[in-house]
């Protein structure tokens, strides 16, 4: 650590030591000096005047280094070390301004280093030495305010922490080598805040480093396989362990053969089928991420991957399939689950994946956006206090915010359903998925991130995935039977972890009706009548849309999935619509009747707390 003073505050305070520098300068080339200082007298005469102003201005200094001790600081260890690296950063000062310098400008500089070694010998004489890298920075004084900066985000004072990084996001007019600079010499918890703020420039993130290469005769497939086999395969349930043991025992080849069923790890529903015919060369691959995922679940399991070199091995994948969106979520998801474990929050950084997640944030694709999101949330322990487990999505605010949140909405799907897709716009026509991206007023992927945010700014929005009956992997393993019970245990704790409890909440649900699934399960009406006693018991205010339209199943049959009888829960307002079951849940568009009397429920409901 060292004390460094900025040579801009110093230029009136030391205009006499300047002086006594430029004049002993040129006294020593007289070939230079004008004929009247030639003379011993006159030379003499300065001498003696210079003695005084020296010993004058080294008092003069001693008094100003214990004024100025404390004023400014900076560890510039980090110089030292990034000089032995190959980075070259040049001043971007035109050629033509360096010359209209001229002494003024060699002056400054032969002023500053005096000023630094004056400095250092008065520092010994008080007996606090400065950092011996002191005399080796040479820091110019445009420079200063980003050096500050970058010394202000390492402050002990975690408020002076959070005020750097918010100013450091909001600079747009550095030039390249600043960003670098801050870049290299950034401590993780600064990248990754940096990382989370909505404006923070991509040039502050370097690229992350170099892949090792791959084991020989090894492809990326095998590499993954091998992966998995080096984790535990204890803490894991009998349909985790089977499919880790398909992964590892089936080639690409029989993979291909047994394509067909529905399978997911994280609830997703996805079509295994639809997987093979979009990414072929990947099956055996997806299969092997599908397993590390559940395996990411587990801290230990997490150490093994981190040991084992998952970081890197992940990165690669993630690279080599950038144009398959589904194997990079799913490599999301694992980073994100191995982020909960704070004590592999440094490996994480060190392995370049902030620079990735910074760049995935400002995706204008809301899935890829919001897994980065939920693993920049887990890294960052400077301002968020919850912790968000696989499959519970923070749609907003998914970056750093000094807007407070009053309330929660949570946002869970149906059967067949999923975190993202069930929460889409009407699909009217199939061409406006193309359009999303020019203007998510015309069309959304996710309508509860694009509208309720803007127009309920103050409202934490999360969408949960689950595994659902219809779309988990029971139809292909045998012995997958979980109860509602468990089912329910699991999400409560998920949420429990990600804060939900500690503000008023909204539900937001897209059911299937419960009178209709409760006529052949007696434990549904059971829960059915538990939630109306306690509802009304705590006076919960509840709004209900019900179809009107039949939908379609496959292309022949048509099947009103929940009449108005069975979304009758007998409390709240109940409303009918003129949609299908699909659309129930799918506004047409922003200024439609479904969400506009979505947005007045919300308003109305929490009107205390947001007014607060």
């Amino acid at each position: 650590m060292i004390r460094f003073l900025n040579p801009a505050m110093l230029n009136l305070r030391m205009s006499l030591g300047a002086y006594c520098v430029i004049c002993c300068r040129r006294i020593g080339t007289s070939a230079s000096l004008p004929k009247s200082l030639t003379s011993w007298k006159h030379v003499r005469n300065i001498v003696k005047f210079t003695g005084s102003l020296i010993l004058g201005g080294s008092l003069f200094l001693t008094y100003e280094v214990r004024a100025l001790q404390k004023s400014l600081t900076l560890d510039t260890q980090v110089v030292e070390r990034e000089k032995m690296k190959s980075y070259i950063y040049m001043d971007t000062i035109p050629l033509d301004k360096i010359e209209n310098y001229g002494i003024v400008w060699q002056t400054r500089r032969e002023l500053h280093k005096a000023v630094r070694k004056v400095l250092t010998i008065s520092a010994r004489i008080l007996r606090s030495p400065f950092d011996d890298s002191f005399s080796t920075v040479d820091i110019e004084e445009h420079e200063c305010p980003v050096w500050l900066l970058l010394r202000k985000s390492q402050e002990d004072n975690r408020a002076m922490r959070l005020e750097a990084v918010q100013e450091m996001s909001e600079a747009h007019h550095w030039h390249d080598y600043q960003y670098r600079l801050i870049a290299q010499a950034s401590d993780w918890r600064t990248l990754i805040g940096l990382a989370r703020s909505k404006e923070s420039d991509l040039r502050f993130f370097l690229p992350p480093p170099p892949l090792p290469s791959l084991k020989e005769d090894f492809s990326t497939e095998e590499e993954l396989r091998h992966l998995l086999a080096l984790l535990p395969h204890t803490e894991l349930d009998e349909c985790i362990q089977h499919f880790t043991n398909v992964a590892l025992n089936e080639s690409s080849q029989s993979l291909a053969a047994q394509k067909g069923g529905l399978w997911c790890f994280g609830g997703n529903g996805l079509p295994y089928v639809e997987s093979l015919g979009e990414v072929p060369s990947a099956t055996v691959e997806m299969f092997c991420l599908e397993a590390i995922v559940k395996h990411s679940e587990i801290s230990s399991h997490c150490d093994h991957i981190e040991a084992h070199g998952g970081l890197q091995l992940l990165q690669r994948l993630y690279h080599i399939h950038k144009d398959f969106p589904k194997v990079q979520r799913n490599i999301m998801r694992i980073i994100g689950n191995m982020a909960l474990n704070e004590h592999l929050h440094p490996a994480i950084v060190r392995s370049g994946w902030v620079s990735i997640m910074a760049k995935a944030m400002k995706s204008h694709h809301i899935m890829k956006a919001s897994h980065a999101a939920r693993a920049l949330a887990n890294l960052d322990r400077e301002t968020v206090q919850d912790k968000y487990q696989d499959g519970v999505y923070v749609l907003h605010p998914q970056c750093r915010t000094s807007q407070p949140i009053k309330a929660d909405v949570l946002f869970i799907h149906g059967l067949m359903g999923a975190a993202f897709k069930t929460w889409r716009q009407q699909d009217s026509e199939r061409g406006q998925a193309e359009n999303a991206l020019e203007d998510e007023e015309k069309y959304t992927t996710c309508w509860p991130k694009t509208w309720l945010a803007k127009d309920c700014p103050a409202l934490r929005i999360i969408s949960v995935e689950y595994d659902t009956t219809l779309s988990d992997w029971r139809a292909r393993c045998p012995t997958e039977r979980k109860s509602i019970a468990f089912r329910s245990n699991e999400l409560l704790r998920k949420l429990r972890a990600a804060g939900v409890g500690d503000r008023p909440v909204i539900w937001i649900a897209h059911s299937m009706g419960v009178k209709e699934l409760s006529k052949d399960s007696p434990a549904l009406k059971v829960l059915q009548d538990d939630f109306l006693e306690f509802a009304k018991d705590k006076n919960f205010q509840v709004l209900s849309f019900v179809e009107t339209q039949p939908t379609f199943i496959g292309s022949m049959i048509k099947l009103h999935v929940v009449p108005v009888e069975s979304a009758d829960l007998g409390i709240g307002e109940l409303i009918l619509v003129d949609v299908n079951h699909l659309n129930i849940c799918k506004p047409k568009e922003k200024d439609a009747f479904l969400y506009q009397r979505t947005l007045q429920f919300i308003r109305e409901t929490l009107a205390r707390d947001l007014d607060n």
